[in-house]
């Protein structure tokens, strides 16, 4: 188990390493300059790009640039906060779009394995059609006219939650936004985890359990929904990533200082190392995501561990 956590962590390292090349490339390719105002003489954009290193020689940027983003260096805003450092923006704005996210996917993902296994088990029932209905809802309407809905109803009409987002109402000021954000996880943890319980009810496997008298909730929990789990991680680890990053338009709607307001911010504006810091940010949550999922696997299911051992040699 040690030998395949290793490989699976420096596997994730090195991809993080080429993504920092690919944004660096990325960055001298963009268009424009964040300096591109008017009012400057071309020698004073020249003296700012010396002051900010960006007259040095490329190999010379690049190994800064590494070193700053594994150290966690992000340089400093050029426009949007002028010569404030970007990491103190992040600060900022992470944590509250990380804890709108990670509350969205816990109730996302235990609502839609309740779902989930809730249909299996009621099959070519009411209750399955209703459940499939409210996962195929979730997932067609978008997660701002859920947002728009909640703020309207639950917040104007009802005055039951604030409206918009306010770190002073503690735990209140995240539900909302969280709940709509959670509608796609429900959907979607939902329709995996009936279509798999259903493939897992029905297998030999659970045939030979059931034989030896195993019955009822410890039947469902520690045999089907054990086996089913991996393929509820493939499609959850995406999904964790994408609200933990934060999402603009809800965030825009609860008026909320997260960093998806941020990013739309940095690309109007070419602020180039915000750009960069954020998509290094999204690529590192990732990679961090998808090596625990990796984890998982060979956790839930030995066969995936030995498998990847043997095919390294």
């Amino acid at each position: 188990m040690k030998k395949y956590i290793a490989r699976r962590i420096l596997m994730s390292f090195l991809t993080l390493l080429v993504i920092i090349l690919v944004l660096f490339v990325l960055m001298q390719l963009l268009p424009g300059s964040p300096f591109n105002d008017e009012r400057l003489s071309i020698e004073q954009q020249g003296f700012i790009m010396e002051k900010y290193g960006l007259n040095d020689p490329i190999p010379v940027q690049f190994g800064r640039y590494l070193v700053n983003m594994l150290t966690g260096n992000f340089g400093k805003s050029y426009t949007i906060s002028k010569d404030t450092d970007v990491s103190i923006l992040l600060q900022n704005r992470l944590p509250i779009s990380l804890a709108v996210g990670g509350i969205s996917i816990v109730i996302g993902a235990v609502i839609g394995l309740f779902l989930g296994v809730f249909a299996a088990l009621k099959h070519n029932t009411v209750w399955d059609s209703l459940a499939t209905f409210v996962s195929v809802l979730g997932v067609s309407i978008p997660s701002y006219v859920f947002a728009l809905g909640l703020s309207y109803y639950l917040g104007f009409q009802m005055k039951l939650f604030p409206m918009l987002f306010n770190p002073a109402d503690g735990a209140y000021a995240y539900l909302l936004p969280a709940f709509a954000l959670s509608m796609t996880v429900m959907a979607t943890v939902g329709r995996f985890t009936r279509t798999e319980m259903l493939d897992v009810l029905n297998s030999d496997y659970i045939q030979l359990v059931e034989s030896k008298g195993v019955s009822g909730p410890r039947l469902v929990v520690t045999h089907a929904l054990r086996n089913a789990s991996i393929s509820i991680l493939t499609v959850l680890g995406p999904l964790v990533v994408s609200l933990m990053t934060g999402s603009l338009v809800v965030e825009k709607i609860f008026s909320i200082p997260g960093i998806g307001q941020l990013m739309i911010q940095a690309i109007q504006s070419n602020d180039y190392n915000i750009i960069i810091s954020l998509a290094f940010v999204y690529s590192a949550l990732y990679i961090g995501v998808m090596l625990v999922v990796d984890i998982l696997y060979g956790v839930l299911d030995p066969r995936i561990r030995l498998a990847k051992e043997s095919s390294n040699g």
